[in-house]
């Protein structure tokens, strides 16, 4: 049987596979560990239709003679997403108050929303809260929207621009415990808020720009990279469990001691680490 994923000639060597399913299912093992996953396949040159799939997985691989894979990368899917996302928007903004109850629940029960709750469940969340509840409003999930496709679209970019954020949610955490004691809880409330939203997208950045190439091969600064990220982690777990307690003297040992300097240094060990990527042939992923 011979093997193509993305109309390239593939070597596999095939060992207890007995059927299409036992191989698709290596397959789509292998490419997900490089950030891809499979959109589409053709047997003997004949697409695969969602209602094939199950019958088409118990067929015999000796009954077969080419085995055609298409894939998409993680990001590429992501991307699309969003930009159909941004289009349910369009339709959502369109409609009457009765209507757009009805468009919630159809919107929610598609490929669509599934991707995303999979894939960005925060913005699935706020998808709900703007196309039900309304706690959030369209413009809002736009902009949204827009920082999270420029985030793929240009990583490199984006974490460049990051650096300002980081400065000014140092100099905010410094200053935090006094203002927890001088009663300026929405300001505390608000630092706090922004100071989660900078350290997720520093990380969502990070795992874009390892996926699209732009940290080069895997060594030992990857893995203290990654172990910073981790140590962060459970520092804000510990930050906010202060703040939730009310305690203003951890919270001002936290943040000005740690919190504050660990961003800086997460965010510099990263950004030292950006080059410009190699060709990662992601021109060649996607349908046939």
């Amino acid at each position: 049987m011979e093997i193509k994923i993305n109309e390239k000639p593939v070597d596999i060597t095939l060992e207890s596979e007995k059927t299409i399913g036992d191989v698709l299912t290596g397959i789509e093992k292998w490419i997900s560990e490089s950030g891809h996953r499979l959109t589409s396949f053709y047997i003997n040159g004949k697409s695969v239709l969602l209602s094939e799939i199950e019958n088409v997985f118990k067929k015999d691989i000796s009954d077969v003679l080419t085995l055609e894979v298409y894939t998409s990368s993680v990001t590429q899917l992501t991307e699309q997403s969003l930009i159909n996302l941004l289009s349910d928007i369009d339709q959502f903004e369109k409609l009457s108050y009765d209507e757009k109850t009805k468009f919630y629940n159809n919107w929610n029960e598609s490929a669509q929303a599934n991707f995303i709750l999979s894939q960005i469940p925060d913005l699935f969340s706020l998808c709900v809260n703007t196309f039900i509840n309304g706690d959030v409003s369209s413009g809002t999930l736009r902009s949204i929207i827009d920082e999270r496709i420029r985030e793929l679209k240009y990583p490199a970019d984006e974490f460049k621009k990051s650096q300002q954020l980081v400065t000014d949610i140092c100099i905010r955490l410094v200053d935090l415990p006094l203002d927890i004691q001088t009663g300026k809880d929405e300001q505390a409330a608000r630092t706090i808020q922004i100071f989660s939203g900078v350290t997720e997208k520093i990380i969502r950045i990070y795992s874009q720009l390892s996926l699209q190439g732009y940290l080069g091969e895997i060594n030992e600064n990857d893995s203290e990279i990654l172990k910073q990220i981790n140590e962060y982690n459970l520092l804000l777990k510990d930050l906010l469990s202060a703040y939730e307690k009310h305690d203003s003297i951890l919270i001002g040992d936290l943040a000005e001691y740690e919190a504050a300097p660990k961003l800086t240094n997460l965010y510099q060990a990263i950004l030292d680490k950006i080059i410009k990527p190699a060709a990662s042939g992601d021109e060649d992923a996607g349908g046939k």
